[in-house]
């Protein structure tokens, strides 16, 4: 899980272009939008493509809204989902 969780936070920098911000930044249990990371509804559009495009997922932020909450809740949301679609 932790590898899950070092490679989601890459790949939401990558994604989302943050310039200024390390992996060492992002605190895995710090909300993501609002407060924490400070992300907005754009990003959420963002997010939904890096997990259709890294992790064959298709999901709705506003019907999945709380595996959206944090890194580590999306962490989790992937594992749960590859497991259901195994």
């Amino acid at each position: 899980m932790q590898t899950l969780i070092e490679n989601l936070k890459v790949q939401i920098i990558e994604q989302l272009n943050l310039v200024d911000v390390q992996t060492s930044d992002i605190d895995q249990d710090a909300p993501l939008f609002g407060e924490g990371l400070g992300l907005d509804s754009i990003d959420a559009l963002e997010l939904v493509v890096l997990l259709e495009q890294h992790y064959g997922i298709k999901t709705d932020p506003n019907k999945s809204r709380e595996a959206f909450a944090t890194v580590a809740t999306l962490a989790a949301f992937i594992e749960e989902s590859s497991l259901v679609e195994a």
